[in-house]
Order: structure tokens, then C-alpha cells, then sequence
């Protein structure tokens, strides 16, 4: 089958590179996923009333209200909360950008790492949104 064993070894040779390029690949995969796992968002609002944390699924997991949230409406403070919300996803995506980029370059791998958040963390907002 191969012509002679100059041949064979630049086969084995590129067969060795091939895999090193994986197992190279699967350890920043794998260390790309223990970071992300760690990652938090969070965001303050203009006024500085409402401060939101999300982890790395974008769940609220802490909501702080100032006391000058009593004195305005109900339904103000709500829109607040989640426009506050949407910014601590926002920053988590940015995270995840970061991240993604850093392990991955600026390439396709890394790309749709970065449009899985963002489809589930800000289905409303376009691709380039999250280098913003």
C-alpha cells in the first residue's frame, strides 16, 4: 500500500499531529467548561437601587434592593428588576465571549459556544451584540 517508508512516516507523522491537535483541543474544552461553570453576571441600574446576580445559566440567584425602592411604583421597580436582569445576562454573555474566544480563538468553535448563551441568555439580540 505505501510506496515506501518515507511515505508511511509522514502518514504516522501527520496521523500523531491530527491526534495531539485533539487531545490539545479536549483540554481546553474541558478547562473552558470548569471556567464557565464559575461565572457570575451582575448589573446595577442607573439609580443604583436594584443590583442582580446570575449564575453561569443565567438564573437570578441574588437581588438587592435598595431602600429608595419604596418610594416609587410597584410596576416601576418590576421593570427595573428585569431590565437589570437582562443587563447581569448581558455581562455573563460578554464572560462567556471572553472566554470562549480565549480558548478557542476567533473561530467556529468558539462562535457557536458564544451564540448558545446568547440564544438562551438574550434570545432578542443579534450575533455581534455580545463583543458590544
Amino acid at each position: 500500500m505505501w510506496a515506501d517508508d518515507a511515505a508511511l512516516d509522514a502518514a504516522e507523522g501527520r496521523l500523531d499531529e491530527w491526534e495531539s491537535s485533539l487531545a490539545a483541543r479536549a483540554a481546553r474544552a474541558r478547562t473552558l467548561s470548569a471556567t464557565m461553570r464559575d461565572l457570575t453576571g451582575t448589573a446595577r441600574n442607573a439609580t443604583r437601587t436594584v443590583h442582580v446576580t446570575v449564575d453561569s445559566t443565567g438564573l437570578l440567584i441574588d437581588l438587592r434592593l435598595d431602600e429608595l425602592i419604596r418610594q416609587q411604583p410597584a410596576a416601576h421597580t418590576a421593570r427595573q428588576i428585569v431590565e437589570t436582569t437582562t443587563a447581569a445576562r448581558a455581562d455573563l454573555l460578554r464572560q462567556v465571549s471572553d472566554a470562549a474566544t480565549e480558548s478557542f480563538g476567533d473561530n467556529a468553535s468558539a462562535q457557536a459556544i458564544i451564540d448558545s448563551y446568547r440564544g438562551r441568555l438574550l434570545p432578542d439580540q443579534r450575533s455581534d451584540d455580545a463583543r458590544r
